[in-house]
C-alpha cells in the first residue's frame, strides 16, 4: 500500500518562510472573532488539541489511506484497519499526539469509519483527489490556500466537492458549525472556479458522527459575490494587522475558546502585540494556520 503523506497536522508546515494566505479556517476565525484570528494567527498562542480534533485527524488519515487503495480493496473491515497506521502516521508527525490516542480513541475512530459506509460505498467511484492542496491568487491579489478532503468528477465534467466531517457539535452551536462548514465549501468552490474555470455542481459534507449528508449547489453569481466577500475579509486582517486593533467580539462561541486567560472578555490581558510579521520572500502579512482536523464548533 502507498503510504500516503499525513495531511491533518500541520495544516501549513514552515508558514514563516511563505507568502501569507487567507484559509477557510482563519477566514472564519477572524469573522468569528478578530482577536482569535490574531491569537491563532499572529501570536501563535500555543492551543492544545482536543480529543475531537485528534479522532478527526485520525479518520480523515485513514480515509486518505483507504482511497489510496484499488477500488475492490475498500471495504469496511479494511477501512478499520487502518485507523491504527494513520494514528501511528500523525503521531510520528507530531510526538506529542501519543498521549492523546488512547484505545477509546481508537474505537471512536473506527466507529466513525462504520458510520462512513451508511453514506456511500468507497469500492464503487475513484475520486479525483484527495487532501488536495488548492492555492490561488484572486484579482486584487488575495492568496486562498487550503486543502480539499476530496474531489470526485463525473465522466460527464461535474465536479463534486465532498468534506468529512467527524465532530458532533452541541445543539445549541450546530446552527453555527454548519454556517462555518459552509462557508469553508464556499471558499473551495471559489478556489476552484479561480484555477479551473470551473464551477462545482455540488458541495457535500458528510457528517460521519450524525449519518447525514447536506448538499448544495452553488451558482456562479453566488460565488462571485462570495469572492468579494472573501477579498474584503483579507483587506480588513490586513487593516487590522497594520494598526494591531485586532477586538474581542464575544458570542457564545467563546464557550470553547482556549484563550480566556489572554482575553479582555474574560479579565486576561492579550500578550504585547509583535507587529504584522513578515516573511523573507513577500514583505509584510501575518503567519497563517496549524490546524488540526474534525472538531466543531471550534475547528
Amino acid at each position: 500500500m502507498t503510504d500516503v503523506p499525513a495531511r491533518s497536522l500541520p495544516d501549513e508546515p514552515d508558514q514563516t518562510a511563505r507568502r501569507p494566505a487567507l484559509s477557510p479556517s482563519r477566514a472564519a476565525d477572524f469573522k468569528q472573532c478578530p482577536l482569535l484570528y490574531r491569537f491563532r494567527a499572529i501570536d501563535r498562542l500555543p492551543e492544545p488539541p482536543s480529543p475531537a480534533q485528534v479522532r478527526g485527524s485520525v479518520v480523515h488519515a485513514a480515509l486518505e489511506r483507504l482511497y489510496a487503495l484499488p477500488a475492490a480493496e475498500r471495504g469496511r473491515e479494511t477501512a478499520l484497519t487502518l485507523v491504527v497506521p494513520a494514528a501511528e502516521q500523525l503521531v510520528a508527525a507530531e510526538p506529542g499526539l501519543a498521549a492523546q490516542i488512547d484505545p477509546t480513541l481508537l474505537d471512536e475512530a473506527r466507529a466513525l469509519l462504520s458510520g462512513y459506509y451508511r453514506l456511500e460505498d468507497p469500492r464503487r467511484f475513484d475520486p479525483q483527489s484527495c487532501e488536495l492542496r488548492v492555492e490561488v491568487e484572486l484579482e486584487d491579489g488575495t492568496l486562498l490556500r487550503g486543502f480539499v478532503d476530496r474531489i470526485d468528477v463525473a465522466p460527464t465534467g461535474e465536479l463534486r466537492v465532498v468534506d468529512y466531517k467527524t465532530g458532533k457539535a452541541p445543539p445549541e452551536a450546530r446552527a453555527a458549525a454548519e454556517f462555518k462548514a459552509m462557508f469553508q465549501m464556499k471558499f473551495y468552490a471559489v478556489a476552484l472556479l479561480r484555477s479551473r474555470g470551473v464551477v462545482p455542481t455540488r458541495l457535500r459534507l458528510l457528517y460521519l458522527a450524525d449519518g447525514q449528508i447536506l448538499d448544495y449547489t452553488p451558482d456562479t453569481d453566488e460565488l462571485l459575490r462570495f469572492e468579494k466577500t472573501l477579498m474584503a475579509i483579507w483587506r480588513a486582517i490586513q487593516a487590522a494587522g497594520a494598526s494591531g486593533d485586532f477586538r474581542p467580539s464575544p458570542s457564545r462561541l467563546c464557550d470553547w475558546c482556549a484563550h480566556h486567560a489572554h482575553c479582555p472578555v474574560f479579565g486576561g490581558t492579550p500578550p504585547p502585540y509583535p507587529g504584522w510579521p513578515r516573511v523573507p520572500d513577500e514583505g509584510a502579512g501575518p503567519a497563517t494556520e496549524v490546524v488540526l482536523r474534525g472538531a466543531e464548533p471550534a475547528a
